[in-house]
């Protein structure tokens, strides 16, 4: 029985992500975890890139993301302050924290907290080219610092993670094949 329950979720978890692979690992206390996604995109890493390092377009492709503000941007535009504000659900109050994202265009996005309500928050975004696609894998090390159900946490990873892939592909390919 137990084997026949562990098919089913994995064939409603690829059903669920399709082409979107995701790996998520959570501590045994459940408050700090590790993910990491992949997507092909069908468009250049010069359509994906500024969607990944635009506040605007953030607010569009991350769940829970309500306000995001450019505090600082470097001269050479190799790195930026960001501050951010999630309001993920009435589980957890609104998290307000301050980021550093450094840029190495067109491959890397890094982004690390430097303040605010989260304890540890490290992401990067690597592009790579694959002829007329573009492969994005993500990675994010997230320990809030406060006490979250585990099963919140495994939600927002498990699901919200294949949901902001999909709708960075989405609307790439949607700018890469609109009429010039």
């Amino acid at each position: 029985m137990a084997a026949v329950a562990r098919a089913a979720s994995f064939a409603q978890e690829l059903e669920q992500h399709g082409d979107i692979e995701v790996g998520v690992v959570l501590d045994t206390e459940g408050q700090t975890g590790r993910a990491s996604a992949s997507v092909r995109i069908h468009a250049g890493r010069e359509v994906v890139w500024p969607l990944l390092t635009s506040c605007a377009e953030a607010l569009k492709l991350v769940p829970g993301l309500v306000d995001c503000k450019v505090l600082e941007t470097a001269s050479d535009k190799s790195w930026q302050r960001i501050r951010q504000v999630v309001d993920y659900s009435w589980f957890v109050r609104k998290l307000t924290y301050d980021i550093l994202a450094t840029y190495d265009e067109p491959a890397r996005v890094s982004i690390e907290r430097t303040s605010g309500d989260l304890s540890k928050l490290k992401v990067s975004w690597n592009l790579t080219s694959d002829g007329d696609y573009t492969i994005a894998q993500y990675k994010v090390d997230l320990d809030p610092g406060f006490w979250v159900p585990r099963w919140l946490v495994r939600v927002a990873l498990k699901r919200d993670l294949p949901k902001m892939l999909r709708a960075l592909r989405t609307r790439a390919e949607s700018v890469a094949h609109q009429p010039p």
